[in-house]
């Protein structure tokens, strides 16, 4: 499942999982673009890619905007040579029941988690098409297909990108392309730390789960390398749930 000789843009890679897929890319041999919103955090994920022995490129960008992202693909081309593997990754979330959601909370949602998935799909159309070759990887969720009170804009969003990655997968088949999807549950990163630095919560969110614990950042990376490499050529449209058993529950 070697990367080598590859290029990778990894979006939302300034923490957590993001940061976790951007340093198992480069240590399987890819060059990784990094975009995010925090160009400082970007710069650990940089150096974890350059620990790896491979280049990183970071590129401050915000998913929601078409323009930055076809901006962050033109620059991935232009300094590492080339593009083969777009993992879109950038997610946010706020927890809430939806009668306390405004349509502000609505739109910020589905901008990065949904529109952010069509923007990096959609630029980095024309340069994989033309050279018929290339992987992309949508980070979905456990709750876009597993129900659970407060998270209903976010599932919707997660559901959104399931269903993208299954038609996209479909349509782009014909021109080399494969189109997949991780649909993690509970990890630890810094957006769930909170929630689960109370015991409550804790209990309550692990006893979902069969395995009864959560993700470890870096148990996601194998899986990504997997989906971005050679060996998962006759693979498309297809969403895999790394989640400990949760959604077979």
């Amino acid at each position: 499942m070697t990367l080598a000789g590859k290029v990778a843009v990894v979006t939302g890679a300034s923490r957590g999982l993001g940061r976790a897929i951007a340093a198992a890319l480069a240590g399987a041999g890819a060059d990784v673009a990094l975009a995010a919103r925090s160009k400082a955090d970007l710069e650990e994920t940089a150096r974890q890619v350059q620990a790896a022995g491979r280049r990183a490129l970071v590129v401050r960008t915000d998913v929601a905007s078409y323009a930055e992202v076809e901006t962050l693909m033109g620059r991935t081309i232009h300094e590492l040579g080339r593009l083969d593997i777009v993992v879109n990754n950038s997610g946010v979330a706020k927890v809430a029941p939806l009668v306390e959601m405004t349509a502000d909370d609505w739109r910020f949602m589905v901008d990065v988690n949904l529109t952010g998935v069509f923007n990096g799909c959609r630029a980095a159309a024309p340069h994989l098409m033309a050279q018929r070759s290339g992987k992309i990887v949508n980070v979905a969720s456990v709750l876009g297909q597993v129900g659970l009170p407060g998270y209903t804009v976010y599932a919707a969003t997660k559901g959104g990108v399931i269903a993208l990655t299954r038609a996209l997968g479909v349509e782009w088949a014909r021109h080399g392309i494969q189109v997949n999807a991780i649909a993690p549950g509970w990890f630890a990163t810094p957006m769930t730390e909170t929630a689960f630095a109370d015991p409550r919560i804790n209990e309550r969110l692990t006893r979902d789960i069969p395995m009864r614990r959560i993700g470890r950042p870096e148990e996601i990376g194998p899986l990504a390398v997997f989906l971005a490499s050679a060996a998962s050529d006759f693979m498309t449209g297809q969403t895999i749930f790394l989640d400990g058993g949760h959604s077979a529950g």
